[in-house]
């Protein structure tokens, strides 16, 4: 395959992926963290390989043939491309089962007595990996793999010095290790891009045992429509006030108490992942609570966001405030008195539940509101 086939395909192929997330997000879906934590996901990467060729011993089989080398050049690197399918095990694992091809690799030698001697080496084949992630923030990962790869090796010999071997096309086919590392980066829970090297061991089918590497840019797309979540507004129940028997007279009505009630919101239902704008379903939602308060002479609200324990605390604490200062702004845009509205971030230091499970991190993962009033008395 050409490079210019090679980034046609994956031009395509980000294409539809982008097509794809756009779609998605202009239907406003709702996308569970958690979800990505266990999605199929495909994905396709192109970039350089690189391999050995061995000079020295090609030199030396020629000299021991009484042959003096006049000339020797070698192209070690090609295009190389792989297609894959991966299934999330959670957040930190992943098996994934791919299809690669490393490009040709080919050296041209001259000799004494106009001999020539060239020969030409390809490898494809798949591979199973058992791929680790480790999360820088909440949206960088490092990449580590390891696994195996079975792979075709086609070689081929021309030329009038070819040592007496009669098999100038050797084919073969074995089952080796590989290894890899690399960084991914989400644009979402759906969509990623990840920049990798791996090695493959590999056989040349002539005898010889060697590496090759390939410097790949890949994208990553999960499958799957997530959960979607509609927010819902649950205002703190009510305690029934305690009304003792009146007196046979009353000139006066006591003034009411100050009242202060507390609503929490999950995250994901006011914020895209990651995002500290509000969605529509999350400004519906706050409209809700604008609606409760209708006849409460407001005294203050306080806005308070908080994080899971997923990526450095630096981030998490500015990400919960810069949550708590967005509903702060959309209630001002409401109609309540800036001076009224505070915000706090705590980012991961209140957590309400573990974090060492997906249930738990969406718990801490929340925006609590709290508003103090005096609810007005009908007369």
């Amino acid at each position: 395959m050409t490079i210019a086939h090679t980034l046609g395909a994956l031009s395509v192929t980000a294409g539809a992926l982008l097509a794809a997330q756009s779609a998605q997000a202009q239907d406003n879906t709702f996308i569970n963290p958690d979800w990505a934590n266990s999605a199929w996901y495909i994905g396709a990467g192109a970039g350089q390989s690189r391999a050995t060729i061995d000079e020295p011993r090609l030199r030396a089989s020629l000299a021991a043939n009484g042959e003096t080398v006049t000339g020797f050049s070698k192209d070690q690197r090609d295009t190389g491309y792989k297609l894959f399918v991966g299934r999330q095990l959670n957040q930190y694992v992943a098996v994934e089962a791919g299809y690669f091809d490393l490009g040709k690799f080919d050296f041209k030698s001259t000799t004494s007595g106009n001999g020539v001697l060239n020969g030409q080496a390809a490898f494809r084949g798949v591979n199973l990996d058992l791929l680790g992630q480790l999360p820088l923030s909440q949206r960088l990962s490092l990449l580590g793999r390891v696994g195996m790869h079975y792979t075709k090796t086609n070689t081929e010999f021309s030329g009038n010095r070819l040592l007496g071997s009669t098999n100038t096309h050797a084919s073969e086919r074995k089952l080796n290790a590989k290894l890899g590392l690399g960084l991914e980066y989400k644009f979402s829970e759906a969509l990623a891009l990840r920049g990798e090297v791996e090695r493959y061991r590999l056989n040349d089918a002539v005898g010889n045992r060697g590496d090759a590497d390939l410097y790949s840019v890949s994208l990553v797309y999960k499958l799957g429509r997530p959960a979607t979540a509609t927010p819902a507004y649950q205002p703190a129940p009510e305690v029934a006030p305690v009304v003792a028997m009146p007196a046979p007279v009353i000139e006066a009505k006591p003034a009411p108490a100050p009242v202060s009630e507390k609503v929490s919101f999950a995250s994901e239902a006011l914020f895209d992942f990651d995002q500290s704008t509000l969605k529509p379903q999350g400004k519906a939602a706050l409209d809700q609570l604008l609606g409760q308060l209708t006849g409460m002479d407001l005294e203050v609200i306080v806005t308070v966001g908080h994080t899971d324990a997923v990526g450095s605390d630096a981030y998490n604490q500015k990400l919960s405030l810069r949550r708590a200062e967005a509903v702060k702004a959309y209630l001002v845009a409401q109609g309540v008195e800036t001076s009224r509205v505070y915000t706090e971030g705590k980012g991961e230091t209140q957590p309400v539940a573990d974090n060492t499970s997906a249930a738990g991190r969406a718990k801490n993962r929340r925006v609590t509101v709290e508003v103090v009033g005096t609810r007005k008395v009908m007369r």
